[in-house]
């Protein structure tokens, strides 16, 4: 990924502004909680539609990480994928976050095993309290990434925001016969991660003490365009992204959505270096404490201890795929099963 910024760019430097201070949350784990949000949600139908443009293929039902909707014309045409995602400064330089917020919300349309096309951006600013040359590195750091992945960027909308957030809304397209979705999962199936776990307490570390964890940054900023082909290679059909409501929180979305169990290897599972030693330290943020809260009682722990509960639950931003097959690269954590008497097992 190219980062454009020159020797006269934003620093990490006692003179810089510290973004993270001017939000409640950092990144994926500002999210509304997924139980609360599954409240809300609870039973907005899909509408009848008469004289619609196109069939709607994935909606609301599962919690899939995009929208799919099969344009009309007969078989052979792609269909269109569509997802916004957004959120608060989760570092404090401006251009990184605006590249991992990009990552983000690109990620969404690799999940579905779908190619990006257009985005437009998403941006919230307090206008009289952070200059708008540091909005601009946010914007720049969006069109870079979107720019590697062969995405066109074209405008979007600003709102004036006590607090400031930044993502985008995107659109691209996928074979509707080549889905990857959350209810596809099947028994015997292996479970792939492409990307380590630790991004959500690395963050929070770096929001309270000002540490820059440079691993973290080039994971978040990393495109899951890869494994996405590698997915799809292999013969997957059933995949998410993780982000804010954790490996525990999407599997178990996945599981519930395939009928299934799923089987969870706690001592496969990668973390980023530092990512263990910040969690004993304490930096768990509350998203990733409502994140465990909300799977306890659908999961059988073991014995998995509270440390290796909350890092498995921890609010991911801009992470790896969770994959329903072998990836070409990626280690294995775990497995589908037939359902039994919890949707997830750690052992």
């Amino acid at each position: 990924m190219t980062d454009t910024r020159t020797d006269a760019g934003p620093a990490h430097g006692p003179e810089a502004v510290r973004l993270t201070q001017y939000a409640h949350g950092g990144g994926c784990a500002c999210k509304i909680p997924p139980g609360e949000l599954e409240e809300m949600v609870a039973g907005l139908a899909r509408p009848v539609l008469t004289g619609a443009a196109g069939e709607l293929i994935i909606g609301l039902d599962h919690g899939d990480d995009a929208a799919v909707v099969r344009l009309p014309g007969g078989p052979g045409l792609p269909a269109v994928v569509a997802t916004a995602d957004f959120f608060t400064p989760v570092v404090d330089d401006p251009y990184d976050w605006g590249r991992i917020a990009a990552a983000n919300a690109l990620s969404d349309v690799y999940a579905m095993g779908g190619t990006p096309l257009v985005a437009v951006n998403l941006l919230c600013w307090p206008r009289d309290v952070l200059p708008f040359d540091l909005a601009r590195e946010v914007l720049r750091g969006g069109l870079d990434v979107a720019a590697g992945a062969g995405c066109a960027v074209a405008g979007g909308h600003s709102v004036d925001d006590p607090e400031p957030k930044y993502g985008m809304a995107v659109t691209g397209t996928v074979d509707p016969d080549r889905l990857l979705r959350n209810d596809a999962g099947r028994p015997g199936v292996p479970l792939s991660l492409t990307k380590p776990l630790g991004l959500g307490v690395l963050n929070n570390r770096h929001k309270t003490t000002g540490e820059v964890f440079p691993q973290a940054v080039e994971t978040m900023v990393a495109l899951n365009r890869d494994a996405a082909v590698a997915a799809l290679a292999a013969g997957a059909v059933c995949a998410t992204d993780v982000t804010g409501f954790g490996l525990l929180g999407h599997l178990y979305k996945m599981a519930r959505a395939s009928g299934v169990t799923a089987v969870l290897d706690a001592a496969a599972v990668p973390y980023l270096d530092g990512a263990e030693e910040a969690a004993r330290d304490g930096y768990i943020s509350g998203g990733t404490r409502r994140n465990l809260d909300w799977v306890a009682p659908y999961t059988d722990f073991g014995d998995a201890d509270e440390p290796t509960r909350l890092l498995l639950a921890d609010a991911q931003t801009s992470g790896g795929l969770l994959v329903a097959g072998e990836v070409p690269g990626a280690p294995v954590v775990g497995e589908l099963v037939p359902a039994g008497e919890y949707p997830l097992v750690v052992r």
